[in-house]
């Protein structure tokens, strides 16, 4: 969440910066009279108590001089005195939740290097990769299709077991898509400490990366254990420093995971989900780092760099697109999406965001780190990117690969990974 003190010193020019997002910014104006008469009633409370203190210290005198009945008078000022402190403490417990409430709904500041806008449309193409026009009429044939033919997609079987927007991937199908996960470690694992997080976590983990309270709706919910499905490895990933204090010198940390998400995909009503192109389940290699303000910018980078490699390596038309303020994520104060070309489905299909969440998540998660010879803790910045998400990667690998005889030529650099398998062919 925003720093509240940022709201103190410029609240405008936080609602000014907000407000580029097309959010209402009403809900800053409350915290900020919120912020206010917490304040005062905290140094109300704190004089009172101060007061409170220095009556005790004469009641003591009193006694030791015998002189009891002026020492009870005194000790029921004191007692009312206190009263009213813990009322007062009362009141500022109450907008401390209040404003931490809002301020958990409020979507973060967006980088002033971020681009003007609100919808999707309005993205600018940092660079595209690829000619849409160079593909053959055998590669215009969409994945769906495509798998049900070699028999590696069996869509039908996955809704028979789970419902709609669940897949099942078969044979050769499987081998792919365990493939490209071990592809998506194997090239990071010179910079990327592997993790294998918990799938389940609880609700404090889902509020520390901004996917609670504000999108409950997303996700998936074991009411009998108040445990979440996790839509991603940031999740946890964002939660190993929760509470905890770092040393800046083992910053950046950079960490990655393979692990199945889950999203319920509430919002697609309407859109297009046939085969692989919106689902409730899928397999990804999550990229993370905790870093300094500093170094926040080389992370991110780095982290673009190295989504963009494995998408480039794998032979795919790709592009690369900077989001607007409008269509950013509630967390994210700057995102880049890699978004790679399906000839078949002819869609430009989002196979990665790489974003810079600056210190939202980590105030919320409150992971700090103690910069060196400093007194103090400072929160940390926290940045992802889908090193490599499956099911959309495996449907471009599919479509762009698929050859004039109906098999998929596997692309060279997943050759190490399917069991000499070079070429995908019917009943595989």
């Amino acid at each position: 969440m925003i720093d509240v003190k940022l709201l103190r010193a410029d609240a405008e020019a936080v609602k000014a910066a907000i407000a580029r997002r097309g959010e209402d910014v009403s809900p800053l104006d409350r915290v900020v009279e919120m912020d206010v008469g917490q304040r005062q009633a905290a140094e109300e409370r704190d004089a009172l108590r101060n007061e409170q203190k220095g009556l005790s210290r004469q009641v003591g005198d009193l006694h030791k001089q015998g002189r009891a009945d002026e020492a009870g008078e005194l000790q029921a000022q004191s007692r009312e005195l206190g009263d009213r402190a813990d009322a007062l403490d009362a009141e500022v417990e109450d907008l401390v939740s209040q404003v931490r409430e809002i301020l958990l709904r409020i979507p973060n500041v967006p980088s002033p290097d971020c681009p003007d806008g609100l919808t999707p449309e309005e993205n600018p193409v940092v660079r595209q990769v690829g000619d849409l026009d160079g593909f053959a009429d055998h590669q215009r044939v969409p994945h769906w299709e495509v798998g049900e033919e070699l028999g590696i997609l069996d869509v039908a079987t996955g809704t028979k077991l789970s419902g709609a927007m669940f897949v099942m991937y078969s044979g050769l199908g499987a081998t792919l898509c365990r493939a490209l996960c071990q592809y998506g470690l194997d090239r990071n694992a010179d910079a990327y400490r592997e993790m294998r997080p918990p799938t389940l976590v609880r609700t404090e983990t889902m509020v520390s990366t901004g996917h609670l309270p504000k999108f409950e709706d997303d996700a998936y919910h074991l009411e009998r254990d108040d445990l979440w499905a996790i839509p991603t490895a940031e999740v946890p990933l964002t939660s190993l420093a929760r509470d905890e204090v770092l040393d800046e010198a083992d910053l950046p940390l950079k960490l990655m995971a393979h692990t199945s998400c889950f999203r319920r995909e509430a919002g697609s009503a309407g859109r297009d989900t046939r085969g692989l192109l919106r689902v409730h389940e899928f397999d990804k290699v999550e990229l993370l780092a905790y870093a300094t303000e500093a170094q926040s910018h080389e992370v991110h980078m780095d982290i673009l760099h190295r989504a963009e490699a494995a998408i480039a390596d794998l032979g795919l038309t790709y592009r690369i697109i900077d989001l607007v303020a409008g269509d950013l994520g509630a967390s994210s104060a700057r995102t880049f999406d890699i978004e790679v070309y399906a000839p078949g489905a002819d869609q430009w299909l989002e196979v990665s965001s790489v974003s810079w969440f600056s210190d939202y998540q980590a105030r919320r998660a409150n992971a700090r780190y103690r910069p060196t010879g400093e007194r103090g803790t400072q929160i940390v910045n926290t940045l992802n990117g889908s090193g490599l998400a499956v099911p959309r990667v495996w449907a471009g690998v599919v479509e762009t690969y698929r050859q004039e005889d109906g098999s998929v030529r596997v692309p060279e650099v997943l050759l190490p990974y399917m069991r000499g398998v070079e070429v995908i062919e019917a009943g595989a």
